[in-house]
C-alpha cells in the first residue's frame, strides 16, 4: 500500500516547488536564489555519486547532458521564478507550465508522422480552454503590473521545459540519472551566476525562514524527490507518476491557497479542472509515445 502512494507523495512534493519558489523570493531574487540553489544542489549531487558510486558523464555526453541543464533548469526554473517574483500567482504559474505535456505532443505530431487519437484533441482544446478561464477569472496577483512580463518568462520557461525533456529522450537516455543531474545543476549555476552578478543586487537575507525555505528546495525537491523518482523508474513505476502528473497544477494551486491565501473565482477553478483533466487525456496511453519521466525532465 505505502509503495502504491509513492507517485502521489512525489506530486505532492513536486507541487510545493513553486509555493517554496515563492517564499524564497521574498529574501534573495529570482538569479540569486537559483545561483545558490544550484550550487546547494551540485554539492549534495556530488556526495551521492560519491556515496552511490554513480557515474559522470563525460565527453559528448557531458555536453549532452550540460545543455539539457541549460534548458530545464535554466530557462524552466528562471522562466518560472522570475514569473513569480513579477507578481504572478503560484497556482498559475504551475499551471502554465504543467501543460508540458501538450506542448510536447503537439510538437511531436507536427514534427513527425506521429499521430493525435480523438480523446487527445478533445485533450488539446481542453486546455486552450482551461487556461482561457483561469487568465480570464479574477485570480489574485502580487502585483499585476508586469502581468505581460510574467506571462512572457512563463511562456520560456514552457518552451524551456519542453525542448529539455524531448532534448534529454534523444541524447542523454542511456547516462547515469545521479551523475547527468550533478551535470544539469553545475551548467545552470553558471548561466545564473552572471546573470545574478551583471542584473541582481545579490542581497540575500540569511534569515530563518529563508535558510528552511533553502533547505526544502534543495534537500525535500533536488533530493528526496529525485531518490523517489529513480525508486519509481527503477521499479518500473515512472508511467505511474505520468498519469498522475495532471495533479500538479490544481495541487499547487490549494498549497498556494492555504499558505499565501492565492484566490481565485469559479472561473478559475472550472479552468485548473479543465486543464488537469487535458493533461490527463493527452498523456495518458497515447498512441505515440511521450517522452519517459526522467531525472531533471522536469525540475522545480
Amino acid at each position: 500500500m505505502a509503495i502504491r502512494l509513492i507517485p502521489f507523495v512525489f506530486v505532492l512534493l513536486w507541487a510545493s516547488g513553486f509555493v517554496g519558489a515563492r517564499f524564497g523570493l521574498q529574501y534573495a531574487e529570482p538569479a540569486t536564489l537559483l545561483t545558490i540553489r544550484m550550487l546547494a544542489n551540485v554539492l549534495l549531487f556530488v556526495a551521492l555519486v560519491v556515496i552511490l558510486r554513480r557515474r559522470v558523464p563525460t565527453g559528448i555526453d557531458l555536453l549532452h547532458c550540460a545543455l539539457v541543464g541549460l534548458f530545464i533548469h535554466g530557462f524552466y526554473l528562471g522562466g518560472s521564478y522570475l514569473a513569480i517574483s513579477l507578481g504572478m500567482p503560484a497556482g498559475l504559474s504551475s499551471l502554465l507550465v504543467g501543460t508540458q505535456p501538450i506542448l510536447t505532443a503537439v510538437l511531436l505530431v507536427t514534427f513527425s508522422n506521429q499521430e493525435f487519437k480523438l480523446s487527445q484533441w478533445l485533450g488539446l482544446a481542453m486546455g486552450f480552454i482551461g487556461i482561457s478561464f483561469v487568465l480570464m477569472g479574477k485570480m489574485e496577483w502580487q502585483s499585476e503590473t508586469d502581468k505581460l512580463a510574467a506571462i512572457g518568462a512563463c511562456i520560456v520557461a514552457l518552451v524551456g521545459i519542453t525542448l529539455g525533456t524531448l532534448y534529454q529522450k534523444r541524447y542523454c537516455h542511456n547516462v547515469d540519472m545521479v551523475g547527468s543531474a550533478m551535470v544539469q545543476y553545475l551548467a545552470a549555476g553558471l548561466l545564473f551566476l552572471p546573470v545574478s552578478i551583471s542584473f541582481e543586487t545579490m542581497v540575500v537575507d540569511w534569515s530563518i525562514p529563508f535558510i528552511l525555505t533553502l533547505a526544502w528546495l534543495v534537500i525535500v525537491l533536488s533530493c528526496i524527490a529525485v531518490l523517489l523518482l529513480l525508486y519509481m523508474v527503477k521499479h518500473g513505476a515512472s508511467s505511474s507518476v505520468a498519469s498522475v502528473f495532471y495533479l500538479v497544477p490544481p495541487t499547487t494551486a490549494v498549497q498556494a491557497w492555504l499558505i499565501f491565501c492565492e484566490s481565485f473565482d469559479w472561473m478559475g477553478g472550472v479552468g485548473f479542472a479543465f486543464a488537469a483533466l487535458a493533461v490527463y487525456l493527452v498523456a495518458k496511453k497515447p498512441d505515440f509515445t511521450l517522452p519517459k519521466l526522467r531525472l531533471g525532465s522536469v525540475k522545480n
